[in-house]
């Protein structure tokens, strides 16, 4: 699964309409359908994305009585539908985050991915918490905070193969990649002397992995991280290799989108997201979702 560029259209189940919920769990509190806590490992890092030297300050939120978020619901682990139907994921337990740490009520919409900047222009949300990516296309149609992840792209092996994923030791090795991504893509730009294996989804490049059909996986490192610590790879494999950030592919980072000048709400996330890591909470989230470190 890509970081969000535009052009993904794909929506899940009837949750792509506009259905609304209003965040008032408290922080700290783990929804039913979050991903079960395990104890992560020591060397799981957990990265951080601000200057300990450069505090944000606070700015007048006193006229703001509430805060729209909007996101979607395929994506996980960081936005897809519970067990309960209702929306969870790290982006939508992060954004819980804030809204306590703002001490500001918010509401969650659910909508399709490719509607949620017109939406957001068009006044029907504030703010889109929902791993888009920072790039000259969309930084030209909204605004975003600091980043809180940069995405990139990591490698999966079987657990008994030991493969060199340097470029020079690739030739003849089956890569399976999603169709139509930019890992297919920068897999047939870098990786010339493989096999790249294009499939339809994720759920069929993965099925092929765990049988041993393709020698190797490229993809997303956050949705074959959270793959990995789940019962549905059967702990075939592990990540191979180190992540790539490769900007001009995978997006420069990941921020919340506002509209275009609405610097005061940019600004309060900023704010909010840096107290969130200096307290540790961001830790605690990121650890939950991600024991097996995508990085």
């Amino acid at each position: 699964m890509p970081p969000r560029p535009l052009h993904r259209l794909v929506c899940g189940l009837a949750l792509c309409g506009a259905l609304t919920l209003v965040l008032t769990a408290p922080a700290g509190t783990q929804p039913a359908s979050t991903p079960t806590p395990k104890p992560a490992a020591q060397n799981v890092v957990v990265p951080s994305f601000w200057d300990p030297r450069r505090r944000p300050e606070r700015p007048d939120t006193s006229r703001m009585t509430l805060i729209r978020f909007m996101t979607e619901v395929d994506y996980p682990p960081f936005n897809y539908a519970g067990s309960d139907g209702n929306p969870a994921g790290f982006n939508v337990d992060l954004a819980r985050l804030i809204c306590d740490e703002l001490k500001i009520p918010c509401t969650m919409q659910m909508r399709r991915f490719d509607t949620l900047i017109d939406s957001l222009n068009d006044n029907r949300g504030d703010a889109a918490v929902a791993s888009i990516a920072v790039t000259p296309e969309t930084r030209a149609r909204v605004d975003f905070s600091d980043p809180y992840y940069r995405p990139a792209a990591r490698f999966v092996a079987r657990r008994q193969a030991v493969v060199d994923v340097s470029a020079e030791q690739l030739e003849g090795k089956k890569i399976a990649v999603v169709a139509g991504t930019a890992h297919e893509e920068y897999a047939r730009a870098l990786f010339t002397e493989a096999e790249v294996r294009p499939f339809p989804t994720m759920d069929a490049a993965r099925d092929a992995m765990r049988k041993g059909d393709v020698d190797l996986l490229f993809g997303d490192a956050f949705s074959l991280s959270f793959w990995l610590n789940g019962t549905e790879s059967g702990n075939c494999c592990v990540f191979v290799g180190g992540p790539m950030l490769e900007s001009r592919m995978f997006g420069e980072g990941v921020g919340i989108a506002v509209k275009r000048g609405n610097d005061t709400l940019r600004q309060a996330f900023n704010w909010a997201l840096f107290r969130l890591w200096e307290k540790g909470k961001y830790a605690e989230l990121w650890l939950r979702y991600f024991p097996v470190n995508p990085y």
